[in-house]
């Protein structure tokens, strides 16, 4: 593929790079930092609109049913890696097992560093939407989100939580850090859908 064909495949105004960043060393954090996470220590927690809230040592987590999923991966900030291959948990799994409740229409996503974003129930449900620990057959870095981010390929990255410790399933939807600070909740790249109207 040539390099025209390549920028023709982008979403508009996005523009190819190598690699994939990592916050916190090549590319800036909210406040500075990347959050040290002790794997023995780490939960996730999963509850909300649920009949079967869950808590997830990461010992647990690996244990859940995996898959491998290549996608490219869109900055808002306008750079792209394309055919990042992520592994991890197809999120729609999660539901089964939690069974979320009838009201249960938005998923909102807590993180170490108290990064919040979140997302429709139907949005989280493509067959391309990971709860993911690998990158590229290796386990996440820290500056990658480690030990588990989400991956939303058809949204810009800020919807794609790292450092994640609590999935909330709501019947209302509840604005994440940079959707309340201007950013497009609906993030959508092939739309160029950055900034709220």
């Amino acid at each position: 593929m040539s390099s025209k064909e390549k920028r023709e495949n982008l979403p508009p105004g996005q523009t190819p790079i190598k690699r994939l960043l990592r916050w916190g060393k090549d590319h800036p954090t909210i406040d500075g930092s990347v959050p040290k996470i002790d794997l023995k220590k780490w939960i996730l927690t999963i509850d909300g609109e649920v009949d079967e809230p869950l808590k997830l040592s990461w010992n647990n987590l690996l244990k859940l049913p995996k898959i491998e999923s290549v996608s490219d991966f869109h900055c808002v900030e306008g750079w792209t890696v394309l055919g990042l291959k992520w592994e991890g948990i197809l999120f729609k799994k999660v539901i089964d097992f939690v069974k979320i409740k009838k009201s249960a229409k938005f998923v909102s996503f807590e993180c170490a560093d108290k990064y919040t974003t979140s997302l429709s129930l139907e949005e989280v449900l493509g067959e391309d939407v990971l709860l993911a620990y690998k990158l590229d057959g290796k386990y996440l870095e820290e500056g990658f989100g480690a030990p588990l981010r989400l991956v939303v390929p058809k949204k810009y990255a800020y919807k794609s939580a790292m450092w994640i410790t609590r999935i909330k399933f709501t019947s209302k939807k509840e604005m994440g850090y940079w959707e309340s600070r201007g950013y497009s909740d609906t993030a959508e790249v092939w739309k160029n859908d950055r900034f709220s109207r």
